[in-house]
């Protein structure tokens, strides 16, 4: 007689129904994994998408900053109308002897107001010519400007950039001329003419962003605090650039005209070639362009019929 129990085996059949069901179990446990991943993965995909689109509009966001970074009071082409010529002095000192006493200046011809003309120059503060023009035209300009003979347009470019120990003088000095154009424009031409008065030597440091600042407030800033603060956070240097960049590549209004050194004289649109000391010459080339320009813009009469 057997003890054998066979009572607790499964039967074959129990044991399949067990087997599949477990194997029913593994597949939804791993169905619920997949689908956890692919969510995790798409969570994942959103979050990268959404990172590079807030990278991109930052991008965007900075580069139209940096855009609409341009001085006020300036001239599509980068030009800077004097508006007044209060505070620059009449004087002919030598450049080699910068304290000498006030001359008058010899009389020179002035253009008529019916042949007002339009005079453009172009500047880097550290070069030295544009330093021996200004010295020695300054007192004609000003009183062809004050007798509404000419229009004169400062344009600063930063060509020497690389000409001042590090400091980049060239461009903070153009960069400063802007700042004073948009918040004191009736002081913009004194503030030009003394930092070419007051040039520093090439390959030198130049005067420091705070020494700028002191100077146009000297010259008659009329909002000195917002023309400090726009000097010392070099508010205009990437305007100054842009600037320099376009003068290099084409000068409007000419005939492909580049700008290869400054000064850069335009009387109306006729490129000066003459001394840059001599107030005569350049007074007698004003002169001869005016009247050149008033007769050709002249039309001939014609004469009246007669009987």
């Amino acid at each position: 007689m057997s003890n054998d129990d066979s009572s607790n085996v499964p039967a074959p059949r129990d044991r399949r129904e067990a087997v599949r069901e477990k194997a029913q179990q593994v597949q939804a446990k791993h169905a619920r994994l997949r689908t956890f991943r692919l969510v995790g993965l798409s969570a994942l995909a959103v979050v990268v998408v959404a990172a590079v689109i807030t990278g991109v509009v930052v991008a965007v966001n900075s580069s139209a900053s940096t855009t609409v970074a341009a001085p006020q009071n300036v001239t599509s082409d980068g030009g800077i109308p004097i508006t007044s010529v209060a505070g620059v002095a009449d004087t002919t000192a030598s450049l080699s002897d910068p304290t000498a006493a006030p001359t008058e200046p010899t009389p020179t011809a002035s253009p008529t107001s019916a042949s007002t003309v339009d005079i453009r120059i172009y500047v880097d503060y550290l070069a030295s010519g544009a330093q021996e023009f200004e010295v020695a035209n300054a007192p004609q300009l000003s009183k062809w400007f004050t007798a509404g003979s000419a229009t004169v347009t400062y344009y600063p470019v930063a060509m020497l950039t690389a000409k001042s120990n590090g400091t980049k003088y060239s461009l903070r000095a153009a960069s400063a001329a802007a700042c004073v154009a948009t918040y004191s424009p009736e002081s913009v031409y004194a503030f030009s003419h003394e930092l070419l008065v007051q040039q520093p030597d090439m390959d030198s440091a130049g005067m420091a962003d705070a020494d700028l600042a002191a100077l146009a407030i000297a010259k008659g800033a009329s909002s000195p605090k917002a023309v400090r603060s726009c000097i010392e956070d070099e508010d205009y240097i990437s305007w100054a650039k842009t600037a320099t960049d376009a003068a290099l590549a084409g000068i409007p209004d000419t005939d492909d005209l580049t700008l290869t050194g400054t000064p850069l004289v335009l009387v109306n649109g006729e490129v000066y070639q003459g001394s840059l000391d001599d107030p005569k010459e350049f007074a007698q080339f004003v002169l001869t362009t005016a009247s050149a320009s008033y007769y050709k813009g002249t039309p001939t009469p014609t004469p009246s019929a007669t009987e």
